[in-house]
């Protein structure tokens, strides 16, 4: 009966099901009554914090700040792929200060993550900086320089090239989670 009304309660309200309700109650105290990330449109992590939401787009499926510890500084614009997954503590940083007058924001172009991105615990995309789509960034890695052919994975401080992934897999993956996403919307 609790399952069968949770499942009813999530369909009604749009809740993912891979989170808790206890997600979206803390979600709602911090989001809606302390007004932390308030300007965020979907569900993020009490401890996650994301500086300008309206330069932040997120594609299907994807839910950038719902992991512990996020950052996400989207002064100058940040777009995050479809399915593009952030873990704990990740920081996107789409702006710097000057480095005489720490005040003064520096300008640069937004940050870009493409579809089926993964960007593991503590890694750090720095400004300006394109992934393409199927990038894996591990855990830790500082990525200051773009991949934009993506279909690979990064690691390291400043990041490099690991391997490369099979385009064949991780295209017949997307096909799969697209018709999956269609499915249930």
């Amino acid at each position: 009966m609790l399952h069968g009304l949770k499942q009813a309660l999530g369909r009604t309200l749009r809740l993912r099901p891979d989170m808790p309700l206890s997600f979206y109650a803390l979600d709602f105290l911090f989001r809606k009554v302390l007004r932390q990330n308030a300007g965020v449109r979907w569900a993020v992590h009490h401890t996650a914090a994301i500086r300008n939401p309206a330069r932040l787009r997120a594609g299907l499926g994807t839910y950038p700040g719902d992991s512990p510890g996020v950052y996400i500084n989207a002064d100058n614009g940040v777009e995050v792929g479809d399915f593009t997954n952030l873990g704990p503590q990740v920081g996107l940083l789409s702006a710097n200060h000057d480095f005489v007058d720490n005040t003064a924001r520096v300008a640069a172009p937004p940050l870009r993550l493409g579809r089926f991105c993964w960007l593991g615990m503590g890694a750090v995309v720095l400004p300006g900086v394109e992934l393409g789509d199927f990038t894996v960034v591990g855990a830790g890695a500082v990525v200051t320089r773009s991949f934009p052919a993506g279909y690979c994975v990064l690691a390291g401080n400043p990041a490099r090239l690991l391997r490369e992934l099979n385009r064949d897999d991780c295209d017949a993956h997307a096909r799969n989670a697209y018709a999956q996403h269609a499915a249930r919307h």
